[in-house]
């Protein structure tokens, strides 16, 4: 602890704090105090007086950025795409990021959790899950984001998704600056972003296809369904057209037939006629006697 003091006067409040938010839990207070007291600086002295006592959670949390920080910065990698997933409204690269983010919480926060217990902390069920929740805040939330990779983290943090976080808030020290992504090239998310826009446009212009096929099967269907209508009709138009040019050819023989029949008749009326004028010359002889 000596060295430490003796070199506080050239270091920061966000460096000295960094140093005792990962020291003995219970030793927070007394050595905060005893730094503060030994610093000649007096701003710098008053500000590592009022240094709060991280929760037990927040401490568990901290120590794990501060020595886990590789396995911390894939967490905050994959928060960084889901919230470019999220802005995108991408439901595929969400879903499968939701799933990774979940497994990777349980195995951080276990992570997280074992380290403590290693160095003597007793580590309650409450307490792992406030660990769990406040690694899950920083997916959601890029203040949390910073917060959790400072290593001056107050308090346990809850995924909120709304911004309602206040940065100075959360870290002792002073407000977190924003984490740089350490595990990938600085248009790596640029690029997976591209490429989800490039899949989504494969997927788009497979589907329009497919309509399109479809439309076009249809298509061809009706023209073949047209094409054997158009067939069977025009059967059945030269069937009607044989039937029509054979009653036609009887009804002018039937013409026919009552041109000579009429004739028949007229030639039939004058002995009718004759007959009558007989019977009627019978009757009348018949009566004079």
């Amino acid at each position: 602890m000596g060295d430490a003091m003796a070199d506080d006067a050239n270091m920061s409040l966000e460096e000295i704090a960094g140093e005792l938010y990962v020291g003995p839990l219970d030793e927070f207070v007394s050595a905060r105090d005893a730094r503060a007291k030994a610093t000649p600086d007096r701003d710098l002295a008053a500000g590592i007086g009022s240094l709060r006592k991280p929760s037990v959670a927040a401490w568990v949390v901290n120590v794990f950025a501060r020595e886990r920080s590789a396995q911390l910065g894939e967490a905050l990698q994959l928060a960084e795409e889901l919230r470019e997933a999220q802005a995108d409204l991408d439901a595929q690269a969400l879903a499968t990021l939701g799933r990774q983010r979940r497994a990777l919480t349980s195995r951080l926060a276990q992570s997280a959790v074992e380290l403590a217990k290693a160095r003597g902390a007793r580590v309650s069920a409450t307490t792992s899950d406030a660990v769990r929740q406040t690694i899950n805040a920083a997916f959601f939330d890029p203040d949390a984001a910073a917060a959790v990779a400072s290593g001056r983290l107050i308090r346990e943090l809850e995924p909120s998704g709304s911004g309602s976080f206040e940065p100075a808030e959360l870290t002792g020290g002073g407000a977190a600056p924003s984490p740089q992504p350490v595990t990938a090239p600085v248009d790596e998310v640029s690029a997976r972003r591209e490429r989800r826009h490039a899949e989504q446009a494969v997927h788009d212009a497979e589907r329009a296809l497919a309509a399109a096929e479809r439309r076009q099967a249809d298509a061809e269907r009706a023209l073949s369904e047209a094409g054997t209508r158009v067939e069977r009709l025009t059967a059945q138009i030269d069937e009607l057209e044989t039937e029509l040019a054979l009653r036609r050819e009887q009804a002018d023989e039937a013409r026919a037939d009552i041109a000579e029949a009429e004739k028949a008749r007229s030639a039939a009326d004058e002995p009718v006629t004759a007959a009558q004028r007989a019977l009627d010359d019978a009757r009348g002889a018949l009566d004079r006697l």
